[in-house]
């Protein structure tokens, strides 16, 4: 079988590859599974496929194999479009539950209607040679006035009501997330392109 290295250390993201890849024959190896768990690489790009390339990019050479990596994050109206690419280090803050909280305090006093906002993904499969192809995916929706969840996500998916739902991602049947989501929707455009590419 196959094998891509999969460029994450977020537990929760590797979880979701192991469903949303299933169909694709191939056998997802963890950074650490191939010892690079410890490896740090800085996202110094101005948009989610810059981010995803050169993480990408930097897992496939340092391991000498295909990996896979995306950069993702929730773009808020009300914010400019803000966290964004800083969705993972917004405000300078180091747990999820205080930058839910944060995003939260930051937009206490927007009226339901402009709480508008959406989850993008960019997925990058790269061989230790280069890019070889990209995927995207956006979902849209609006933010909660607080939390709301039943353990069933992570990051920002407890203030996340995807449209046409009255329930946060961290609410929703995982299933019915991973067809709406972002990720779930850049991850089928990487299926579709995995069936035809020759990974050794």
């Amino acid at each position: 079988m196959r094998q891509i290295v999969i460029g994450t250390t977020n537990l929760g993201k590797m979880n979701e590859y192991q469903v949303l890849l299933a169909g694709a024959n191939i056998r997802l190896l963890s950074l650490r599974d191939i010892g690079l768990s410890a490896m740090d690489v800085e996202e110094t790009g101005t948009t989610f496929s810059e981010n995803a390339q050169i993480k990408a990019f930097a897992y496939a050479k340092a391991s000498n194999r295909w990996a896979l990596a995306d950069d993702s994050g929730l773009c808020v109206d009300a914010l400019g479009g803000a966290p964004g690419i800083y969705s993972a280090r917004y405000g300078d803050i180091h747990t999820s539950e205080e930058r839910r909280r944060y995003l939260l305090d930051q937009i206490k006093d927007v009226p339901e209607e402009k709480r508008t906002a959406y989850f993008e993904c960019v997925i990058v499969i790269a061989s230790p040679e280069g890019i070889i192809a990209q995927t995207e995916g956006r979902c849209y929706g609006s933010i909660t006035f607080t939390e709301l969840d039943e353990g069933k996500g992570f990051g920002y998916d407890p203030i996340f009501i995807p449209q046409g739902y009255d329930k946060t991602f961290g609410q929703l049947d995982e299933m019915i997330k991973h067809e709406l989501s972002h990720r779930g929707i850049a991850a089928r455009k990487m299926v579709e392109l995995l069936h035809n590419l020759a990974i050794s």
